[in-house]
């Protein structure tokens, strides 16, 4: 899959709306991606050009070397997304045969209801299922056509913790067959969790694209923390702080915890001359990266 310089806008009464702007990156086979960003950054605009359900202002798409819907046509991507496609006076397992029925090689609807983790409701008519059921019954669906792509848009909304370990698991087993995956979702857990690399939308612009250890560098600290053995306080001066890039310093029962830009230089001058146990040198969180990249608090 690859994008150049896609964008979409969007006209009100209020003015117009860059929805995306000027998105251009490529996905590789077997790539898993996260897709993140606020509310409001682009993220299900970008999903719908992906998906061939919006037509690009300008720029291009292109899935498997193709156009988005016959890319689709051809069951080589499906989408799980946040709402519509269900009929709830169906049964579960009715609705995900009656889709199953569309397709030439006649799925094996059973096994794609236990995969997708919902077997055992397979009797129960959909508008009597949680919003996280409904999303797990759109999973089914979407594994029907057995994809090489699986385009995932806020997939686990609505599921409880439970639900969502569950739903990650079965995501597991798509990604260990090579499927591509790619999943926009507000939880940065899951994206730390789950994928190889991340997509970062601020206000319809793509401000990040790489593998999440290069993006916690970016982040441009580390987290240090030890425990101080010395009776006498952390002796650092202003001027320290200053040069190695120090912040965030705080203290709980003689455990220290700061962050630090030169941690290298930090450690050289602090071992030598103070006591200390327990020292721990941690990247910073996809958080933190997210905060930093967008301009405000994460989700």
């Amino acid at each position: 899959m690859s994008t150049s310089h896609l964008s979409q806008s969007f006209h009100s009464r209020s003015g117009t709306v860059d929805a995306v702007r000027d998105v251009s990156f490529s996905i590789a086979p077997g790539e898993i991606v996260a897709l993140l960003g606020e509310n409001g950054a682009g993220k299900s605009t970008l999903i719908d050009m992906l998906l061939g359900l919006a037509s690009p202002a300008s720029g291009s798409v292109t899935v498997f070397g193709t156009a988005p819907r016959a890319a689709i046509q051809n069951s080589q991507v499906t989408a799980v997304l946040q709402s519509g496609g269900l009929l709830k006076d169906l049964s579960v397992k009715d609705q995900v045969a009656m889709v199953a029925a569309t397709y030439p090689h006649a799925p094996d609807v059973q096994a794609v209801l236990e995969t997708a983790g919902i077997a055992d409701i397979a009797r129960r008519k959909i508008g009597k299922c949680s919003g996280g059921q409904q999303q797990k019954i759109r999973f089914a669906l979407a594994l029907l056509g057995n994809p090489d792509l699986l385009i995932l848009d806020e997939p686990t909304t609505g599921m409880d913790v439970n639900a969502r370990a569950s739903f990650w698991s079965s995501m597991r087993a798509q990604a260990a067959t090579g499927k591509t995956i790619i999943f926009a979702t507000h939880y940065l857990e899951e994206a730390e969790d789950f994928a190889d690399r991340a997509l970062v939308l601020a206000d319809g612009q793509l401000v990040a694209d790489g593998r999440l250890e290069d993006l916690r560098a970016r982040a441009g600290f580390r987290e240090v923390s030890f425990n101080l053995d010395d009776t006498a306080p952390l002796e650092l001066t202003q001027q320290h702080t200053h040069d190695w890039g120090i912040s965030h310093l705080r203290c709980a029962d003689g455990r220290y915890t700061l962050r630090c830009t030169l941690v290298e230089e930090f450690l050289t001058y602090l071992l030598p001359r103070q006591s200390i146990s327990n020292l721990e040198v941690i990247q910073p969180s996809l958080a933190d990266v997210f905060t930093k990249l967008t301009g405000n608090p994460s989700k």
